[in-house]
């Protein structure tokens, strides 16, 4: 049991005693509570109004966005919204699935999207993600935003310093999502609902867009009840040029070097790959709340939440295969090496030699989140208020089905290469015949199904004791207790039988014309692929599926498998203060987790196994983790005047290491020998944190805003490598596999933040902010930097506004400067610079019927991922997409 109170903690209760009244959410008493739910706020000027209001009031550093109606926030994705504030920054991607058109992760001020927690009301909200990858080998503590749909949305609060009230879990901040109360409407009956379409460019599709809304409140506001529902579907195409796994090193025993011996430690790209990704999204679901009191003091809540993503997917990419033939056979002469990477090659084909492999992977995908809660706040006495509640969420992600052909092409007609450093795509190609007809082998691999469940149950109970005289003006006190799940299976899989004599006269198709015409390049693009139908007949009517009952003959991966349990017990004071020109609030919250892991490590020997099947043999193991903690918080704010002020924050923070890095057990890609693994001795990240603020509320709806930051994390999550032996299913043995392990380390992180909105006359106005993040950890990388994963170093928001009564406008550019995303087989590696333009327009022809058009990526990007400077990975193109809605209120 590890207990410690830090010197920190120490400082914050003798030095700072005091500090504030209630924050934005602080409850008052109930009276005053009930007058301002009834405040609806609409149109852009309105919510940027509520916004700033509701962030000047607030005792920590929070930033706020208040959607503009109902269902409508400033952008249509959530996440996009929150990429505007300064200090956020979004991703489009949790593992190696790539970058997509949508936000999808959040994290805040240069760190990864797994330091910051994401609440819904408050509580935490059961995650699941579509990607297989995301389901098994890196599942991260971040929320996958593509489930929660914006129309959902009243507020969203981002909370930048800690208050011994919020649930930890959160190290660089947590993001708070307020949904609508039943109570909260004005009217007694409310119904709303919009009808539109997304229009897809470069999938040139268009679907629909549904939402709707319906409130009853009583006439006397003691009971109600609000439905909210959706149905949304949309589809994707990903261009691209991708170079899975990276590059690799020629070793000095490869045949290449021993005729060669300059081409010793020159890197060369493993694959080279032309991928077409298509996906089909459909999200449907909805929000049941029902509000009663039974008198004045109480009131009851039940909310029920349920979001279902089905996210079927289609990749193919056809690979110029380097990692076959470069280490086997040396370029011809006139090659080039340019700082240690040999940027232009060419290879005469060599007879029975392939020079490109292709694979095409469909697979059947879902991703589920939901939540029930039930609460009551009661007001126990005049200056006595409490809150309870006991909730339970789940989040599920699947791939019940997938259906592989691997094929090799290409033989004996030899390859070229030309790189152009990380800011081009690599202009390569293949001689031989591609066609069908060119196959010269044929694998089905990873038909394995694979299913990711997490699910936690809760239980808070939270006081208020309020004081009518003196600077301490309120007490918050209570406990919480949660117990979470998180666990990956495999336990049925495929065994192949002669699919390829079904296949290889099955259906094809070709790649779109102008394929990855956006990111240059020249590489192969007049492509073939068997249609999506004729690869999943041929695999299901020509394998036998095998489950968890057919034993040690039976395909149960028990290598992917892995759970982690985690029991989390947290109780709290907090207490607020107020002076004629000051207020905050200093707090000690103690944490106290129970941690089981449960994982599998292969074995060579069967009689020493504890399970074996088609996969291999693995022995149990089984880790238990305690972790008990005080964390420390204190807020100050100053009024230097009636339109100036300071803050100051101080609090140490913590989250646990991902569930993959804990529990996953490791895993290899047969391609390159690369793979990953879980630790379970790993500690929890623990931040201390330092942040001051000063901001100039020069005129209403008018900011201006300098702020400084420190972050000093503890136990930072890196990776290291180490060699392992791994069961390969291409050879049915042990095989040895350099494999990334998660490792505890330290790392930091120090910024600024500039803000600037002004208002000009009565209709328009702009809004612009700039982060600055100075990332590092300890550990280096093989590359020898000592980046921090998430830490772009500049981030900046610009955007202008106009409003009247019937018409609104708004554009904004949000830019974003390079990042450390991960490892690429063992290799760290980046997303470039990126920026995205949008736009918004809406005209209200009453205060009945509205439309709106909102504009996503309209400088039609380019994703571009790199291992170094002359080292590219990955090059993706998704096009603009368009959304247009009518909107109905009654």
């Amino acid at each position: 049991m590890n207990y410690r109170k830090s010197v920190l903690s120490a400082a914050i209760v003798t030095c700072l005693g005091f500090t504030a009244h209630a924050q934005a959410q602080d409850a008052p008493p109930a009276q005053e509570a009930t007058e301002l739910d009834t405040v609806i706020v609409t149109g852009i000027r309105g919510s940027m109004e509520k916004s700033l209001d509701t962030k000047r009031e607030a005792n920590s550093r929070v930033e706020v966005v208040t959607a503009e109606d109902v269902g409508k926030l400033p952008a249509h994705n959530v996440a996009d919204t929150l990429q505007r504030l300064p200090g956020v920054n979004i991703s489009s991607s949790s593992a190696d699935e790539g970058g997509f058109d949508e936000a999808d992760r959040v994290s805040l001020r240069g760190t990864s999207p797994s330091l910051t927690q994401t609440l819904i009301n408050g509580h935490t909200v059961g995650s699941a993600d579509w990607f297989v990858l995301s389901q098994g080998n890196n599942v991260g503590r971040s929320v996958s935003y593509t489930l929660l749909p914006s129309e959902l949305v009243s507020s969203v609060e981002v909370h930048k310093s800690s208050q011994a009230k919020l649930p930890d879990g959160g190290t660089t901040g947590s993001v708070n999502i307020i949904t609508r109360k039943p109570l909260q409407f004005p009217d007694k009956i409310t119904l709303e609902g919009s009808i539109g379409v997304v229009n897809a460019e470069q999938a040139d599709s268009t679907d629909p867009q549904l939402a709707g809304l319906f409130n009853y409140r009583n006439d006397d506001g003691t009971f109600g009840v609000m439905v909210q529902a959706f149905s949304q579907k949309r589809e994707l195409r990903r261009e691209a040029q991708e170079i899975p796994g990276g590059f690799f090193q020629i070793g000095a025993t490869d045949a290449a070097a021993t005729t060669n011996p300059a081409l010793v430690g020159v890197w060369a790209p493993g694959l080279l790959g032309s991928t077409l990704f298509e996906q089909t999204r459909e999200r449907k679901g909805g929000l049941i709340d029902v509000q009663f009191k039974p008198n004045d003091s109480l009131t009851l809540g039940l909310s029920s939440f349920r979001s279902d993503m089905d996210a079927n997917n289609y990749n193919r990419n056809f690979m110029l295969w380097g990692g076959n033939f470069a280490r086997a056979q040396a370029p011809d002469a006139g090659y080039v090496v340019k700082d240690g990477v040999l940027t232009q090659a060419t290879y005469t084909g060599v007879a029975g030699r392939d020079y490109a492999v292709y694979d095409m992977i469909y697979r059947e995908a879902t991703a589920k989140s939901s939540y029930t809660t039930f609460d009551a706040d009661w007001q126990i006495n005049d200056n006595l208020t409490s809150r309870f509640q006991v909730g339970t969420t789940s989040g599920e992600g699947s791939t019940p089905r997938q259906f592989i052909a691997e094929v090799t092409v290409g033989s004996g007609g030899g390859a070229s290469w030309t790189s152009h450093g990380n800011s081009a795509p690599l202009d390569w190609s293949v001689g031989g015949d591609i066609s069908p007809a060119g196959v010269t082998s044929f694998g089905t691999w990873g038909n394995q199904q694979v299913t990711a469940k997490d699910d936690e149950d809760w239980f808070t109970a939270d006081f208020t004791q309020y004081f009518n005289s003196g600077v301490l003006s309120s007490i918050d006190f209570g406990a919480r207790y949660a117990d979470h799940t998180r666990e990956a299976q495999s336990p049925e899989g495929a065994s192949p039988g002669n699919i390829w004599a079904a296949l290889q006269n099955g259906a094809t198709a070709s790649y779109p014309s102008g394929f990855a015409g956006n990111i240059g390049g020249n590489f192969p693009r007049n492509l073939w692929y068997f249609t999506p139908a004729a690869l999943k007949d041929a695999i299901i009517n020509n394998s036998t599926w095998l489950s968890d009952n057919d034993g040690p003959t039976g395909r149960h991966n028990y290598g992917g498998e892995w759970k982690v349990e985690e029991k989390n017990f947290a109780a709290y004071v907090q207490a607020n203060f107020t002076g004629e020109s000051w207020s905050g609030n200093v707090g000690l919250r103690y944490v106290d987790i129970d941690q089981d892991i449960n994982s599998y490590q292969a074995v060579s020997d069967p009689a020493n196994a504890d399970v074996s099947s088609l996969f291999g043999q693995w022995i149990r193991v089984f880790t238990n983790n305690q972790h008990s903690r005080v964390l420390p918080s204190a807020n100050l704010k100053f009024n230097l005047s009636d339109d100036l002020v300071f803050r100051f924050a101080a609090s140490q923070t913590q989250t646990l290491p991902d569930f993959s890095a804990l529990g996953a057990s490791s895993w290899g890609s047969d391609l390159n020998r690369t793979g990953g693994g879980g630790n379970p001795n790993l500690n929890p990240v623990v931040s201390t944190n330092f942040d001051a603020n000063l901001e100039w509320y020069f005129v209403p709806r008018g900011l201006l805003s300098i702020g400084a930051y420190s972050m000093n994390l503890k136990d930072y999550v890196a990776f290291g490598t180490q060699r392992q032996m791994l069961f390969s299913e291409l050879t049915n043995q042990l095989e040895e596999y350099l494999v990334s392990v998660p490792i505890n380390s330290n790392g930091k992180v120090t910024g600024v933040e500039l803000v600037y909105e002004q208002p000009i006359g009565e209709n328009f106005g702009i809004n612009a902010n700039y982060t600055y993040a100075d990332g590092s950890t300890a550990h280096t990388w093989a590359n020898g930097s000592n980046d921090l994963l998430g830490t772009s170093k500049n981030t900046y928001n610009v955007g202008a506004y106009f409003e009247n009564e019937s018409f609104g406008a708004r554009v904004s550019y949000t830019h974003r400067s390079s990042f450390l995303i991960g490892l690429s087989g063992a290799n760290p590696y980046y997303q470039d610079d990126f920026g995205t333009l949008s736009a918004a327009l809406s005209y209200k022809v009453n205060d009945h019927l509205s439309f709106t058009l909102d504009a996503l990526n309209l400088n039609d990007p380019s994703i571009t991922y790199y291992q170094s400077a002359t080292i590219p990975t990955a090059f993706y193109s998704n096009g603009r997409q368009y959304y247009f809605n009518v909107r109905l209120k009654f």
